[in-house]
C-alpha cells in the first residue's frame, strides 16, 4: 500500500518519462504501454491522456482506492531513435525486475543525460543522404556536389534558428529558402540544375511527424494523430513557400 506521498513521487516520475518521450517523437500508443508496464512495476495503474502541447497523466492505486491526477506540458527536444529504444527497454526492466522507483529514476537520468549526435556529425550525415537523394532522382555528381553543401549551410542556419528558439515555422521557411538559394548555383554549371534546387530542402521534410500521425490515428488516438499530421502539413507548406521564394529568383534561368 502507498502513501501519498509515494503516490505522488511515482506519478511525478511517470509523467516526466511519458512527456520526454513525446517530446522526442514517439507515438503515443508506444507511450502509453511504457508508462503503464513502469506503473505496473509499482503496483499502480496509469491512464495518459495526450495533445500536442500537453499531457494529463493519472495515477490509481488499486489497494486504496486513491487517484492523483497531473496536467504537464511537453517539450519538444531532439529526436533520437536508440535513446527512445533504450527508455522504452527501461519500462520492460523496471517491470521485468521489479526495480524500485530510485532505480527507474537513477536509469532514467543516465539515459536521458547522453549526449546527442555532435552538430558536425549530424550535418556531415544529413548532407550526404540528402546528395544521395538526389542522386536518386537523376541528379548528376555535379548536383550532388551542390545538393551536399546547400544542405550543410541550410541545416547549419536551422540549428543556428533553433537554438535562439525562433519559431519552427518561421525556421522552415528559412532553411528551406537558404538551402535551395544554395542549390542554385548549379544553374550557373552544365548539370541538373533543376533536381539540385528541388532536392535540396528535403531535408526538412518532417516524417517523424507524419508517421507517428498515421500511427495514431491506426491505434485510435484520433486527436493527437491529427494533430501531428496537421503540424507536418503546415511545415511542409512552409518547405514550399521558402523553395517557391528561390524559384521566384531565378525562374527566368529555369525556363
Amino acid at each position: 500500500m502507498k502513501q501519498n506521498h509515494e503516490l505522488t513521487e511515482t506519478l511525478d516520475f511517470i509523467a516526466e518519462y511519458a512527456t520526454y518521450l513525446l517530446g522526442s517523437g514517439v507515438h503515443t500508443s508506444r507511450v502509453v504501454r511504457n508508462s503503464q508496464r513502469i506503473g505496473a512495476s509499482q503496483g499502480v495503474e496509469i491512464q495518459l491522456m495526450s495533445f500536442q502541447k500537453s499531457s494529463i497523466v493519472s495515477i490509481h492505486d488499486p489497494r486504496t482506492g486513491e487517484s492523483v491526477t497531473r496536467a504537464v506540458r511537453i517539450i519538444q527536444k531532439p529526436i533520437s531513435f536508440v535513446r527512445n529504444s533504450d527508455l522504452s527497454a527501461l519500462s520492460w526492466e523496471a517491470l521485468d525486475q521489479q526495480l524500485p522507483l530510485e532505480e527507474i529514476r537513477r536509469r532514467f537520468e543516465q539515459l536521458t543525460a547522453k549526449p546527442y549526435i555532435r552538430p558536425a556529425n549530424a550535418l556531415l550525415a544529413v548532407g550526404l543522404a540528402n546528395a544521395s537523394f538526389c542522386r536518386l532522382f537523376g541528379g548528376d555528381w555535379v548536383a550532388m556536389a551542390v545538393v551536399f553543401v546547400a544542405t550543410l549551410v541550410g541545416l547549419a542556419a536551422k540549428q543556428r534558428m533553433q537554438a535562439r528558439g525562433i519559431n519552427h515555422f518561421l525556421i522552415f521557411t528559412a532553411s528551406a529558402f537558404i538551402a535551395s538559394l544554395c542549390a542554385s548555383v548549379a544553374l550557373r554549371f552544365d548539370c541538373t540544375a533543376q533536381i539540385a534546387l528541388a532536392t535540396s530542402p528535403l531535408f526538412l521534410v518532417p516524417g517523424v511527424p507524419l508517421i507517428n500521425g498515421a500511427i495514431d490515428i491506426v491505434e485510435g488516438y484520433i486527436l493527437n494523430g491529427c494533430s501531428r499530421i496537421f503540424n507536418a502539413l503546415l511545415l511542409i507548406v512552409c518547405i514550399a513557400i521558402g523553395l517557391s521564394a528561390t524559384l521566384m529568383l531565378f525562374k527566368n534561368s529555369l525556363l
